[in-house]
């Protein structure tokens, strides 16, 4: 590790990609709020059924989201794993941060396709070794062991794009090598250095619950406010909703209170997983990522370490394979 500077001064070189991202995100958000209303507008004027034309309006808007997310987005937030990497491993990067992440990241997968292929075989093989060690804790511990083993596999899936964006990060730092074997050494150092990565749990997830509680809470207090200048709109919902719900529902949604309650707190809980994956999570990886790093340079993954992953990762053993 080549670099003197901290979590936060990294955090705020590549700052470009976040805002960027940003910038997209929320015209993909409100591209899908606005067809919700164009939904809902034109199926209760034309069948009196608005609640279904919101939902149709809502889903198509949720394709246009996944669109801009998948096809958009991916480059800023690639670029940014490949320049905090950068910045981690060799202290700075010369001209333009932002253009240098996507020549990267173009450099590195010539295709959205061949990066989306990585990314996959990367979260396939992290999600089986959290599977290999909840069968672990079984073995050793029969039933007690098997509940404290899918407790361990249960917060690894939960952070399986903290390391999934690791490995995609030790891919890019080992340019030299294909990206096949160098994700067969991303996925080794997690393997080999478990202990030193766990480090990480308490900000992953502390920092992740904070900003859930205070952005969230912001969020469906403002979106709450907004819906209260439309009563009639959340009057007639919530008697669409009252007709529609089945026991199972409280019966305080069928309410225009409970109406506008649950609109605003999907509206939060959507903005707010923007929000976090622009602003929160980059900051909590480039710590987790730091540890990932020099974890990975001070005890480089070999040929040995990828037997031992070989028998507990089909995945893993199948790209093991196309090395030879």
């Amino acid at each position: 590790m080549n670099s003197s500077l901290s979590n936060a001064e990294i955090y705020k070189r590549t700052f470009g990609f976040t805002w960027r991202r940003l910038v997209y995100d929320f015209l993909a958000f409100a591209a899908m709020a606005v067809l919700a209303g164009i939904g809902y507008l034109i199926t209760e004027k034309l069948m009196d059924e608005g609640l279904v034309g919101l939902v149709i309006g809502a889903l198509i808007g949720l394709g246009v989201v996944f669109f801009v997310l998948r096809y958009v987005s991916y480059a800023f937030k690639a670029g940014q794993i490949a320049m905090i990497t950068r910045f981690l491993t060799e202290g700075e990067v010369e001209g333009d941060v932002v253009k240098e992440g996507v020549r990267t990241v173009k450099e590195r997968f010539l295709t959205v396709a061949a990066f989306f292929a990585a990314t996959r075989i990367i979260k396939g093989i992290f999600r089986e070794l959290g599977r290999v060690v909840m069968s672990i804790g079984s073995a050793i511990g029969g039933e007690k062991g098997g509940s404290v083993g899918s407790a361990i596999s249960s917060v690894i899936q939960v952070i399986v794009e903290y390391l999934s964006d690791c490995c995609l990060g030790w891919v890019f730092f080992r340019s030299e090598e294909s990206s096949a074997r160098a994700t067969c050494e991303g996925a080794a150092i997690f393997f080999r250095h478990g202990k030193t990565l766990a480090k990480n749990l308490g900000r992953v997830f502390g920092m992740g619950l904070a900003s859930l509680l205070l952005i969230g809470g912001v969020l469906t207090g403002i979106f709450y406010g907004i819906a209260g200048f439309f009563p009639e709109v959340f009057a007639e919902l919530a008697e669409e909703i009252s007709a529609s719900a089945d026991a199972d529902i409280p019966a305080f949604f069928g309410t225009p209170q409970g109406a506008m309650l649950l609109c605003a707190a999907v509206a939060a809980l959507v903005l707010w997983s923007i929000l976090y994956s622009a602003f929160v999570k980059p900051f909590i990886l480039t710590g987790v990522l730091r540890n990932y790093l020099e974890s990975g340079i001070a005890d480089m993954p070999d040929e040995s370490s990828f037997a031992l992953i070989d028998s507990s990762s089909r995945k893993f053993a199948k790209l093991h394979g196309s090395l030879a």
